[in-house]
């Protein structure tokens, strides 16, 4: 969907890496091993979408490291096409708002790192989930999205030391 629109393979990696979680950072040599791309290629999508006030950047310890810029006005467009791209509006529909009991959803993995994958793992935080009807809603939404999904179901009194160990986290849903 996305790729017809879009033809730089460099572009649409950026825009899941900084658009996808809005906490994600990255600089020059880092995109460089994550995309196996020249840096020379990613350079010039940065300065694009830096010009174009969509990425902000700072110089941390002789980096310049670059981020979403989330008070830009295309920010929300951007996440929300972004999300819809990865199938994540599908999954937020089709199934988390259908289980019931389900206290907090994380996207973990690569996804949740801003690097497409053809797989997206879940983090469900839930003492009480009918799993034979979540796994009916999961091949429902990966049929919808043409991804597969995976899951780890957690009780909330272990999800926090869960979180604390993961590097990568993006709250898809939340009972709060």
């Amino acid at each position: 969907m996305i790729d017809s629109l879009i033809t730089s393979k460099t572009r649409i990696k950026l825009l899941l890496k900084f658009f996808l979680n809005t906490s994600a950072t990255a600089y020059l040599r880092n995109l460089e091993e994550e995309f196996g791309e020249s840096t020379n290629a990613i350079r010039v999508e940065l300065n694009r979408f830096e010009d174009a006030g969509l990425l902000t950047s700072e110089n941390v310890a002789n980096k310049k490291v670059y981020r979403a810029n989330t008070a830009h006005p295309l920010f929300p467009e951007l996440n929300n096409i972004v999300r819809k791209y990865l199938g994540i509006d599908k999954i937020v529909e089709e199934v988390i708002g259908k289980l019931g009991d389900v206290q907090a959803v994380y996207l973990v993995g690569r996804m949740a790192r801003g690097i497409n994958a053809d797989t997206i793992q879940l983090l469900i935080i839930s003492d009480n989930i009918d799993l034979q009807y979540l796994d009916k809603l999961v091949n429902k939404a990966s049929t919808l999205i043409g991804r597969k999904i995976s899951y780890v179901i957690t009780p909330p009194q272990t999800a926090q030391s869960i979180l604390e160990e993961l590097d990568h986290k993006l709250i898809l849903f939340s009972n709060d």
